[in-house]
């Protein structure tokens, strides 16, 4: 696995936590425990810090990044994932925040300074706009998202039990290789 310092910092990988050796993890990233990093995955964590909670799952090809701090964007913009997040193939996350027991459809972007409140589902391909917030209980969809309707009981059961899966899922590959 590709877990590298830069600049002085080094990822604080949590023990229980399942990096996949194809994925790439760099800086000032933080991976709650029994969380998950998949193949091609990238968490650049170079300019800003990046914070996954527990028992949440970044799939394929996804890229989790920041923002630095200038004069366009003062302060920066990390990224901070709750717990029990599932962020499906080929998302982009850049400097926002994530709720928890969310779910971040495959190809979706949501970026600077957005925030996503815990039960979202974000459906596949949409984009969240900079400063955008999704309000908790709702499925969003579209370039820009806009809310759809409220989650029913069953998709809120839904997003704890995807999270469960890729914990189960990454205990096996972690058994599977040691």
């Amino acid at each position: 696995m590709a877990i590298r310092d830069f600049d002085s910092h080094s990822p604080d990988v949590a023990a229980s936590a399942y990096v996949d050796e194809a994925a790439t993890v760099i800086g000032q990233v933080s991976l709650g425990a029994d969380s998950s990093v998949w193949p091609q995955a990238v968490i650049r964590g170079d300019v800003n810090t990046i914070r996954i909670g527990a028992r949440s799952n970044i799939q394929d090809g996804t890229v989790v990044h920041c923002s630095y701090d200038g004069p366009y964007l003062p302060g920066g913009a990390g990224t901070v994932i709750g717990d029990d997040v599932t962020v499906g193939h080929l998302a982009m996350l850049h400097g926002c925040t994530i709720g928890n027991r969310c779910l971040i459809g495959m190809k979706a972007t949501v970026m600077d300074r957005a925030v996503i409140e815990d039960e979202v589902m974000l459906a596949a391909g949409s984009l969240v706009p900079p400063n955008k917030r999704l309000e908790s209980g709702y499925l969003y969809q579209g370039s820009p998202a806009q809310k759809k309707r409220p989650l029913t009981e069953s998709e809120k059961e839904y997003l704890q039990y995807s999270a469960q899966h890729y914990q189960r899922l990454s205990a096996k590959y972690k058994k599977a290789i040691s």
